[in-house]
């Protein structure tokens, strides 16, 4: 199981620093737009850290459920039914800074869980896993809240949708 979760460390690594250079580019030459252009391996990417939430069931991954649980789902529904399903928020500066921060975290966490899944310690990657995310969750928060507000609608046409 060392390899298993080894190599989707690896795979969540290369997709999230594939997420995280691409978006940095972007920003700093064309200063466009990005989800257009790393919507889809965003997509992939938070697909697959529902594995995650298999590896802790199973004992694989000493973590807390529940707050790996609320991490997950929080970030599928903002992507899948909040930014995804509207088009007018895509384009948005504040989704380009909430992926910035989300795969700056996972950019960091992946690799850190990489290393002690193959029992490496490097006390550089470590200090910065157990400090990095005092400010990048609250961040992450706030960028959140936007979003959330944009979600209203989307509950106003739920019940209108059940009843047609």
């Amino acid at each position: 199981m060392k390899t298993y979760l080894s190599v989707y460390y690896l795979i969540q690594f290369c997709g999230h620093s594939w997420i995280f250079t691409n978006l940095t580019a972007r920003l700093l030459f064309f200063g466009k737009d990005t989800f257009y252009t790393i919507g889809l391996v965003m997509q992939a990417c938070q697909l697959l850290s529902v594995l995650e939430l298999l590896h802790i069931l199973m004992d694989l991954e000493q973590q807390s459920f529940l707050p790996k649980f609320s991490q997950v789902t929080e970030r599928l529904i903002i992507l899948f039914l909040v930014i995804s399903s509207q088009e007018e928020v895509q384009s948005k500066c504040i989704v380009c800074f909430l992926f910035f921060l989300w795969n700056l975290w996972d950019v960091i966490r992946y690799p850190y869980l990489l290393l002690s899944a193959v029992g490496i310690d490097y006390p550089a990657l470590t200090w910065l896993y157990h400090t990095l995310w005092i400010p990048f969750h609250p961040l992450s928060l706030l960028a959140e809240v936007p979003q959330r507000r944009t979600e209203v609608p989307l509950r106003q046409l739920i019940p209108l949708l059940a009843n047609s």
